[in-house]
Protein backbone atom coordinates (compact mmCIF):
# COMPACT_ATOMS: atom_id res chain seq x y z
CA UNK A 1 0.00 0.00 0.00
CA UNK A 2 1.56 3.80 -1.01
CA UNK A 3 0.18 6.88 1.27
CA UNK A 4 0.49 10.36 -0.25
CA UNK A 5 1.64 12.90 2.79
CA UNK A 6 -0.56 16.11 2.19
CA UNK A 7 1.70 19.29 4.31
CA UNK A 8 -1.34 22.05 3.85
CA UNK A 9 -1.76 24.89 5.70
CA UNK A 10 -3.55 24.01 8.36
CA UNK A 11 -3.56 19.93 8.63
CA UNK A 12 -1.67 17.00 7.33
CA UNK A 13 -3.22 14.68 5.71
CA UNK A 14 -2.46 11.05 4.65
CA UNK A 15 -3.94 8.70 2.15
CA UNK A 16 -3.63 5.34 0.45
CA UNK A 17 -3.86 4.53 -3.45
CA UNK A 18 -6.89 2.39 -2.32
CA UNK A 19 -8.86 5.59 -1.25
CA UNK A 20 -8.66 5.20 2.96
CA UNK A 21 -7.66 9.07 4.71
CA UNK A 22 -7.35 10.93 7.76
CA UNK A 23 -6.00 13.81 9.54
CA UNK A 24 -4.36 15.82 12.29
CA UNK A 25 -3.86 19.54 12.67
CA UNK A 26 -0.32 20.65 12.24
CA UNK A 27 -0.16 21.31 16.07
CA UNK A 28 -1.21 17.90 16.69
CA UNK A 29 1.61 16.70 14.13
CA UNK A 30 4.40 18.24 16.26
CA UNK A 31 3.75 14.49 18.26
CA UNK A 32 3.71 12.33 14.99
CA UNK A 33 4.50 8.75 15.25
CA UNK A 34 4.97 6.18 12.68
CA UNK A 35 2.48 3.66 14.59
CA UNK A 36 -0.70 6.90 14.10
CA UNK A 37 -0.70 5.38 10.18
CA UNK A 38 -2.38 1.88 11.42
CA UNK A 39 -5.51 4.03 11.28
CA UNK A 40 -4.80 3.25 7.09
CA UNK A 41 -3.01 0.25 7.64
CA UNK A 42 -0.52 -2.07 9.77
CA UNK A 43 2.39 -0.13 8.98
CA UNK A 44 4.42 -3.69 7.94
CA UNK A 45 2.06 -3.30 4.44
CA UNK A 46 2.94 0.08 3.44
CA UNK A 47 5.43 -0.08 0.54
CA UNK A 48 6.24 3.33 -0.12
CA UNK A 49 5.10 7.28 0.24
CA UNK A 50 5.41 10.25 -1.56
CA UNK A 51 5.44 13.39 0.46
CA UNK A 52 5.60 16.89 0.35
CA UNK A 53 7.23 19.27 2.73
CA UNK A 54 6.67 23.71 2.52
CA UNK A 55 7.43 25.08 -0.49
CA UNK A 56 9.86 22.34 -2.09
CA UNK A 57 11.62 25.08 -3.89
CA UNK A 58 15.52 23.75 -4.04
CA UNK A 59 14.84 20.88 -5.78
CA UNK A 60 13.00 20.16 -9.37
CA UNK A 61 12.74 15.78 -9.77
CA UNK A 62 10.90 13.70 -7.95
CA UNK A 63 13.85 12.88 -5.49
CA UNK A 64 14.51 9.86 -2.68
CA UNK A 65 13.57 11.73 0.82
CA UNK A 66 17.20 10.75 1.71
CA UNK A 67 18.98 12.33 -1.01
CA UNK A 68 17.47 16.05 -0.10
CA UNK A 69 18.98 18.82 1.86
CA UNK A 70 17.55 21.06 4.08
CA UNK A 71 14.06 19.01 3.57
CA UNK A 72 14.32 20.36 -0.12
CA UNK A 73 13.44 24.12 0.87
CA UNK A 74 15.49 27.12 0.16
CA UNK A 75 14.87 28.02 3.91
CA UNK A 76 12.03 27.55 6.38
CA UNK A 77 11.67 31.34 6.49
CA UNK A 78 9.50 33.64 4.23
CA UNK A 79 5.62 33.09 3.23
CA UNK A 80 3.67 30.92 5.24
CA UNK A 81 2.82 29.32 9.01
CA UNK A 82 5.76 27.98 10.91
CA UNK A 83 4.82 25.23 13.53
CA UNK A 84 6.86 22.47 13.26
CA UNK A 85 3.99 19.48 12.91
CA UNK A 86 4.99 19.73 9.38
CA UNK A 87 8.90 19.00 10.26
CA UNK A 88 8.15 16.30 12.54
CA UNK A 89 6.08 14.29 9.79
CA UNK A 90 8.76 14.74 7.47
CA UNK A 91 11.39 13.32 10.02
CA UNK A 92 9.53 10.24 11.17
CA UNK A 93 8.81 8.83 8.02
CA UNK A 94 12.25 9.70 7.11
CA UNK A 95 14.04 7.58 9.75
CA UNK A 96 11.02 4.91 9.42
CA UNK A 97 13.55 3.67 5.96
CA UNK A 98 10.14 2.99 4.45
CA UNK A 99 10.83 4.05 1.04
CA UNK A 100 10.03 7.32 0.43
CA UNK A 101 9.63 9.93 -2.33
CA UNK A 102 9.70 13.70 -2.23
CA UNK A 103 7.57 15.91 -4.21
CA UNK A 104 9.17 19.29 -5.61
CA UNK A 105 7.35 22.55 -6.08
CA UNK A 106 7.65 24.12 -9.43
CA UNK A 107 9.49 27.22 -8.90
CA UNK A 108 12.15 29.32 -11.76
CA UNK A 109 14.22 26.09 -11.62
CA UNK A 110 11.42 24.01 -12.86
CA UNK A 111 10.68 23.49 -16.88
CA UNK A 112 7.71 25.38 -17.23
CA UNK A 113 7.20 28.04 -19.42
CA UNK A 114 9.24 30.73 -19.23
CA UNK A 115 7.12 33.65 -18.69
CA UNK A 116 5.68 31.96 -15.70
CA UNK A 117 9.26 32.60 -13.96
CA UNK A 118 8.46 36.21 -13.62
CA UNK A 119 7.96 35.10 -10.18
CA UNK A 120 10.24 32.79 -8.07
CA UNK A 121 7.56 30.55 -6.80
CA UNK A 122 4.52 29.11 -8.56
CA UNK A 123 3.15 26.37 -6.14
CA UNK A 124 3.79 24.19 -3.44
CA UNK A 125 4.26 20.50 -3.69
CA UNK A 126 1.18 19.15 -2.96
CA UNK A 127 -0.36 20.89 -5.65
CA UNK A 128 1.17 18.41 -8.09
CA UNK A 129 -1.06 15.65 -6.03
CA UNK A 130 -4.19 17.36 -6.82
CA UNK A 131 -3.62 17.67 -10.57
CA UNK A 132 -2.41 14.02 -10.56
CA UNK A 133 -5.92 12.88 -9.01
CA UNK A 134 -8.00 15.19 -10.82
CA UNK A 135 -5.82 14.08 -14.06
CA UNK A 136 -6.90 10.39 -12.64
CA UNK A 137 -10.77 11.42 -12.34
CA UNK A 138 -11.07 13.34 -15.63
CA UNK A 139 -9.19 11.40 -17.64
CA UNK A 140 -7.81 14.53 -18.83
CA UNK A 141 -4.50 15.05 -20.15
CA UNK A 142 -4.91 18.98 -20.17
CA UNK A 143 -6.81 20.92 -18.23
CA UNK A 144 -7.10 23.76 -15.27
CA UNK A 145 -7.23 22.93 -11.66
CA UNK A 146 -7.86 26.06 -8.38
CA UNK A 147 -7.00 24.99 -5.39
CA UNK A 148 -9.06 27.09 -2.96
CA UNK A 149 -8.64 26.96 0.91
CA UNK A 150 -6.88 29.30 3.23
CA UNK A 151 -5.35 30.48 0.22
CA UNK A 152 -6.20 30.16 -3.69
CA UNK A 153 -3.28 28.26 -5.81
CA UNK A 154 -4.48 27.50 -9.67
CA UNK A 155 -2.24 25.60 -12.19
CA UNK A 156 -2.60 23.93 -16.08
CA UNK A 157 -1.80 20.85 -17.02
CA UNK A 158 -1.42 20.81 -20.97
CA UNK A 159 -0.79 17.50 -23.18
CA UNK A 160 0.25 15.95 -19.65
CA UNK A 161 2.83 18.73 -18.90
CA UNK A 162 2.92 21.43 -16.12
CA UNK A 163 2.32 24.50 -17.98
CA UNK A 164 2.94 26.74 -14.62
CA UNK A 165 1.07 28.21 -11.90
CA UNK A 166 -0.25 30.95 -9.55
CA UNK A 167 1.04 31.16 -6.19
CA UNK A 168 -0.90 32.38 -3.24
CA UNK A 169 1.41 35.19 -2.80
CA UNK A 170 0.82 36.34 -6.39
CA UNK A 171 -3.19 36.77 -7.48
CA UNK A 172 -6.40 35.49 -5.95
CA UNK A 173 -6.45 35.69 -1.95
CA UNK A 174 -8.03 32.74 0.15
CA UNK A 175 -9.60 33.08 3.39
CA UNK A 176 -6.65 33.66 5.30
CA UNK A 177 -3.71 34.22 2.67
CA UNK A 178 -3.01 36.99 0.10
CA UNK A 179 -0.99 39.43 -2.05
CA UNK A 180 0.42 42.42 -0.38
CA UNK A 181 -1.84 45.56 -1.98
CA UNK A 182 -0.34 49.24 -1.49
CA UNK A 183 -1.61 49.33 1.76
CA UNK A 184 0.19 45.81 3.21
CA UNK A 185 3.66 47.47 1.53
CA UNK A 186 3.45 50.33 3.35
CA UNK A 187 2.91 49.11 6.96
CA UNK A 188 6.12 46.42 6.08
CA UNK A 189 8.17 49.50 4.81
CA UNK A 190 6.86 51.03 8.27
CA UNK A 191 7.89 48.31 10.37
CA UNK A 192 4.34 47.61 11.17
CA UNK A 193 4.24 44.19 9.98
CA UNK A 194 6.72 41.71 9.17
CA UNK A 195 6.11 40.94 5.09
CA UNK A 196 5.01 37.42 6.15
CA UNK A 197 2.46 39.10 8.43
CA UNK A 198 1.30 40.55 6.34
CA UNK A 199 1.00 37.41 3.39
CA UNK A 200 -1.14 35.68 6.19
CA UNK A 201 -3.20 38.19 6.99
CA UNK A 202 -4.15 39.28 2.94
CA UNK A 203 -7.13 36.85 2.65
CA UNK A 204 -10.79 37.82 2.90
CA UNK A 205 -11.57 37.25 6.37
CA UNK A 206 -9.11 40.21 7.07
CA UNK A 207 -10.41 42.63 4.59
CA UNK A 208 -14.18 42.00 3.43
CA UNK A 209 -17.43 42.13 5.69
CA UNK A 210 -18.43 38.45 6.00
CA UNK A 211 -21.31 39.23 3.56
CA UNK A 212 -18.59 39.48 0.45
CA UNK A 213 -15.93 36.94 1.94
CA UNK A 214 -16.50 33.72 -0.30
CA UNK A 215 -17.77 35.80 -2.89
CA UNK A 216 -14.82 37.62 -3.49
CA UNK A 217 -13.08 34.33 -3.07
CA UNK A 218 -14.77 32.74 -5.89
CA UNK A 219 -14.69 36.09 -8.13
CA UNK A 220 -10.49 35.84 -7.60
CA UNK A 221 -10.10 32.40 -8.21
CA UNK A 222 -12.60 32.20 -11.40
CA UNK A 223 -10.26 34.83 -12.96
CA UNK A 224 -7.30 32.55 -12.25
CA UNK A 225 -9.18 29.89 -14.32
CA UNK A 226 -9.75 32.44 -16.81
CA UNK A 227 -6.30 33.34 -17.25
CA UNK A 228 -4.77 30.27 -17.22
CA UNK A 229 -7.62 29.47 -20.15
CA UNK A 230 -5.86 31.95 -22.33
CA UNK A 231 -3.37 29.19 -23.03
CA UNK A 232 -5.47 26.20 -23.20
CA UNK A 233 -9.28 27.94 -24.09
CA UNK A 234 -11.10 24.33 -24.24
CA UNK A 235 -9.52 22.88 -20.71
CA UNK A 236 -11.72 21.91 -18.28
CA UNK A 237 -11.68 23.67 -15.14
CA UNK A 238 -11.50 21.59 -11.90
CA UNK A 239 -11.80 23.08 -8.15
CA UNK A 240 -10.28 21.42 -5.16
CA UNK A 241 -9.87 22.24 -1.40
CA UNK A 242 -12.39 22.84 1.41
CA UNK A 243 -14.36 25.57 -0.30
CA UNK A 244 -14.38 23.77 -3.70
CA UNK A 245 -17.98 22.48 -3.19
CA UNK A 246 -19.68 25.61 -1.68
CA UNK A 247 -17.73 27.78 -4.68
CA UNK A 248 -18.25 25.63 -7.57
CA UNK A 249 -21.66 26.83 -8.57
CA UNK A 250 -20.89 30.90 -8.53
CA UNK A 251 -17.64 30.07 -10.04
CA UNK A 252 -19.63 28.22 -12.80
CA UNK A 253 -21.66 30.88 -13.52
CA UNK A 254 -18.76 33.33 -13.65
CA UNK A 255 -16.67 31.35 -16.33
CA UNK A 256 -20.00 30.20 -18.27
CA UNK A 257 -18.57 26.69 -18.26
CA UNK A 258 -19.36 23.52 -15.94
CA UNK A 259 -16.86 22.87 -13.36
CA UNK A 260 -15.28 19.21 -11.61
CA UNK A 261 -15.44 19.54 -8.21
CA UNK A 262 -13.09 17.63 -5.82
CA UNK A 263 -12.83 18.49 -1.76
CA UNK A 264 -9.46 18.95 0.38
CA UNK A 265 -8.48 15.13 0.27
CA UNK A 266 -7.47 15.63 -3.63
CA UNK A 267 -3.77 16.19 -2.67
CA UNK A 268 -2.71 13.52 -0.79
CA UNK A 269 -5.14 10.96 -2.67
CA UNK A 270 -3.23 11.93 -5.48
CA UNK A 271 0.24 12.09 -4.36
CA UNK A 272 -0.70 8.28 -2.99
CA UNK A 273 -1.19 7.55 -6.43
CA UNK A 274 2.23 9.28 -7.76
CA UNK A 275 4.14 7.40 -5.30
CA UNK A 276 2.69 3.51 -6.56
CA UNK A 277 3.32 4.62 -10.43
CA UNK A 278 6.74 6.13 -9.28
CA UNK A 279 7.92 2.94 -7.17
CA UNK A 280 6.35 0.97 -10.45
CA UNK A 281 8.94 2.69 -12.67
CA UNK A 282 7.25 5.34 -13.84
CA UNK A 283 9.93 8.16 -14.95
CA UNK A 284 7.87 11.27 -15.58
CA UNK A 285 5.11 12.99 -13.56
CA UNK A 286 3.62 15.77 -16.01
CA UNK A 287 7.17 16.63 -17.25
CA UNK A 288 8.37 16.38 -13.54
CA UNK A 289 11.23 13.68 -13.88
CA UNK A 290 11.98 10.86 -11.30
CA UNK A 291 15.01 9.97 -10.08
CA UNK A 292 13.86 6.65 -8.35
CA UNK A 293 15.77 3.95 -9.19
CA UNK A 294 13.36 0.52 -8.85
CA UNK A 295 15.00 -2.16 -6.87
CA UNK A 296 14.81 -5.47 -8.57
Amino acid sequence: MYIGVDHGTTSIRFATDTGKYFKISREAAVNFEINQLEELCPTEEIEGFAVCYSMGDNFTKITDIADLKNRGVVTRDGAGKHIGGGTKVFDVIKESKIPAVAIPGIHRGSNTDPRFKIYSHQTSPEKLGIAYFVCDKLKENTFVVSDISSNTVSLLIRENRFVGAFDACVFAPGTKHGALDVDAIRKVDEGELTANEAFTTAGVSYHMEEKYQKPTVALWAAMECASLSLLAPEAPIALAGSLAPELAEEISALLQKPVAVFDEWSASLGLALIARDVFAGKKNIFGIESLIKIKK
